[in-house]
């Protein structure tokens, strides 16, 4: 279902684009979006679907791609590193997961909650910080694309605590929830 008409204008304005910009990209002419925006007209059916499609990728050209807020340095762990040395890096450094690596192949990951999930099930701290991270380690962080938008980003993150950023196969950095939050605080 499309958005209403009176929304043209609106997402226009927004978007910084003149209606004969708008029109040029659409494949309308400037007079139709100057009466649809008068309320004067209603297009057909493609035609209001051109310009709403236009306006969408507009919106998704101007957002924040994964470059733009990546943290480059990514600090993980071997999967043969101890449960107690992760604990150790996510301490000093402030973070609550960190990625698991076979040399530089992302395996999966760990988090504090994952340790403290086996705690809590019963597991002996001294047992779970001498085991190797490989036997307690969930699934691995999403991997993205360098270009991927501020929406799949922040759609991932809704069920992921950190996604990676890759490019050409390599990764090239990490975003996590707080990184988010950080694009609508500047």
């Amino acid at each position: 279902m499309l958005p209403r008409l009176d929304e043209i204008s609106k997402r226009r304005r927004v978007l910084g684009l003149s209606q004969k910009r708008l029109a040029r990209l659409a494949g309308v002419s400037q007079s139709l979006i100057a009466k649809v925006e008068a309320g004067k007209t209603e297009p057909s059916y493609p035609k209001t679907k051109a310009i709403f499609d236009t306006l969408e990728r507009m919106q998704r050209d101007k957002e924040p791609r994964a470059r733009d807020l990546l943290q480059p340095r990514v600090i993980g762990v071997a999967e043969d590193d101890s449960v107690s040395k992760a604990a150790t890096v996510m301490n000093e450094m402030g973070f609550s997961q960190l990625p698991v690596f076979n040399g530089r192949q992302i395996v999966g990951s760990i988090a504090e909650k994952t340790i403290m999930d086996r705690i809590v099930s019963g597991m002996s701290p001294r047992d779970l910080s001498g085991m190797p991270v490989g036997r307690v380690m969930s699934e691995a962080f999403p991997q993205i694309d360098d270009r991927a938008p501020l929406s799949l980003i922040s759609a991932l993150l809704q069920y992921h605590s950190a996604v990676l950023v890759t490019k050409r196969g390599q990764v090239t950095g990490i975003i996590t929830k707080a990184d988010l939050l950080k694009v609508f605080s500047d």
